[in-house]
């Protein structure tokens, strides 16, 4: 059983068609997004693989950039310097500092082995993929309080 409505056309100006359409978008729902979904760890795991790349590399170009321009300003950024500003701080400050270090590049790097393994094929059914996902949790928070304890 089908319904026939009659339709009919008008010529409108653009910007009066415009205005119909902002009206009709106050009228559409809106889509759920992600509230309707429940979240996992490869959402998780792929935002920190982002966030980590990002601080690891935003680092190094901060870093690198300002030891190119040191020796204009008159900036001491050397090793040397550097190691004796370090070895100056409280030991709390010390274990932030190697843990605000340590962790990105532990993530990421794990990661990055997880996902060399996808590339070759291995560990990609859903249960691996969430177990994998923990495992390099787990082993980055491991291995970055070894490394902040070094």
């Amino acid at each position: 059983m089908s319904k026939n409505r009659p339709v009919s056309t008008q010529k409108i100006t653009s910007e009066s068609g415009n205005e119909l359409l902002a009206a009709q978008r106050l009228h559409r729902p809106v889509s759920p997004h992600l509230s309707i979904y429940r979240p996992q760890i490869t959402w998780y795991g792929s935002a920190l693989n982002r966030i980590t790349g990002s601080i690891l590399s935003g680092g190094f170009y901060t870093y690198f950039a300002a030891y190119l321009v040191a020796p204009l300003f008159g900036w001491h950024l050397g090793s040397a310097t550097l190691a004796a500003a370090f070895g100056g701080l409280p030991l709390l400050a010390k274990v932030v500092v190697k843990l605000g270090l340590a962790f990105p590049f532990t993530y990421h790097s794990l990661n990055g082995v997880r996902h060399l393994m996808w590339d070759l094929g291995l560990q990609m059914r859903n249960a691996q993929v969430a177990k994998t996902g923990w495992a390099v949790v787990g082993l980055s928070v491991v291995l970055s309080m070894v490394l902040a304890a070094i």
